[in-house]
């Protein structure tokens, strides 16, 4: 990531920071028409700490999105307003936001909360209070069960990921794959979707697992057990930060494996982490590229983008679909929308086409339909398919 980029970002999470109140896209009016329905969309993002230029990149693309809805909808009346407010990508500060968005603020629902505890920290406090949770990112796949009917998702399971990386690894003849991960709820539950799609593709099981606490001292040991068991593929299931020191502790040690990682790393803050380090690693994408293209909502994204003091990230371009797709669903609703009634409107959005990308906001455990890529990096920090 650049620092200008960089730079950026950490005024916007400062600005945001301050009493909560929503922070606008440059072309977002902050003041709704006279006489407009103005939808409260709460959101509790890491802002700081281990994943905040992921948290900031979601958040500023769905700030895009919500100005461009807020314009095209000025004469009907109804119209988005987002409450972001910082857990530094901790749950106890997720459930406590999301507890202040839908009572004192009284948010109309719950928006893109980003990680996997904070997500079921979010969908909990929402079944509580009667409400939803649209959009989690990284949630795990748990709260795809038909026991939380309240929780509605833009981007696919982790066992989806799983699938897809497991499968390219036996497709070249990788059999022998081991696993790192956080130990945290995100990093269990990606392991937990890699063992379902082993199981599944029956391939091996995993050769070696490895779950470190983030900023331990423990990193070391892990990996020599690990590269005991002689791994020809090594899936990540972690934040940049574990991700970066893992793959330079590898390579020293002479590891020549493939490092396949899942898409909560985020492409930039891991190419910060490793510079020119980062070539030859796979990581899955669950949205299409940010880079110029042809299908429409990238176009429409890469617009927003232009016209204020953002870049282009995958993350952002996540963020930018979640918030059009609950743009969306609100507009289907009706102005006079209740929470059971738009419940009932998501829940029937099970085919849904945001400009050339599909949603199925209700696709239970998997949803097989959504094309998930597999992209490398090169050493300079270009994306190669």
């Amino acid at each position: 990531m650049n620092s200008s980029r960089r730079q950026v970002l950490k005024t916007s999470g400062a600005l945001l920071l301050g009493g909560g109140l929503s922070l606008p896209a440059l072309s977002q009016s902050t003041k709704a028409p006279a006489g407009a329905r103005v939808v409260l969309l709460g959101q509790s993002v890491p802002l700081t700490g281990a994943a905040g230029e992921i948290g900031l990149a979601f958040a500023a693309g769905s700030r895009l999105a919500v100005g461009e809805f807020n314009e095209r909808n000025a004469a009907s009346g109804l119209q988005l307003k987002l409450l972001q407010l910082d857990d530094g990508y901790d749950a106890t500060r997720a459930a406590a936001n999301a507890r202040t968005l839908l009572g004192a603020d009284k948010a109309d629902m719950l928006f893109g909360f980003v990680g996997t505890a904070s997500s079921d920290a979010g969908a909990s406090v929402a079944a509580q209070q009667g409400n939803l949770l649209f959009a989690p990112f990284a949630a795990a796949d748990s709260l795809r069960e038909a026991s939380h009917p309240n929780v509605f998702h833009v981007r696919p399971g982790m066992i989806d990921e799983a699938l897809k990386i497991v499968r390219q690894c036996a497709t070249v003849g990788q059999t022998r794959i081991a696993l790192v991960g956080d130990d945290d709820a995100m990093g269990r539950a990606g392991l937990a979707a890699v063992q379902q799609a082993v199981t599944e593709l029956k391939v091996p099981p995993l050769v070696a697992t490895a779950m470190v606490p983030m900023g331990g001292d423990k990193l070391d040991a892990a990996l020599k057990t690990v590269l005991q068991q002689t791994p020809q593929a090594i899936v990540l299931v972690s934040l940049s930060g574990t991700t970066a020191n893992a793959i330079r502790k590898l390579r020293k040690s002479g590891y020549t494996g493939s490092f396949m990682a899942f898409s909560i790393v985020g492409i930039d803050p891991l190419y910060a982490e490793l510079g020119k380090d980062i070539g030859g690693i796979v990581i899955s994408q669950v949205v299409p590229s940010p880079r110029p293209s042809a299908i429409p909502i990238v176009k429409e994204y890469r617009a927003a983008v232009d016209n204020s003091d953002q870049t282009p990230s995958y993350e952002g371009l996540e963020g930018f679909i979640a918030a059009k797709v609950v743009g969306e669903a609100v507009r289907r609703a009706g102005r006079s929308f209740t929470t059971a009634s738009l419940q009932r409107v998501m829940t029937a959005m099970t085919d849904y086409d945001v400009g050339g990308f599909r949603i199925n906001l209700r696709p239970g455990l998997r949803d097989p339909s959504r094309n998930i890529d597999l992209i490398s990096i090169s050493a300079d920090g270009r994306v190669l398919r």
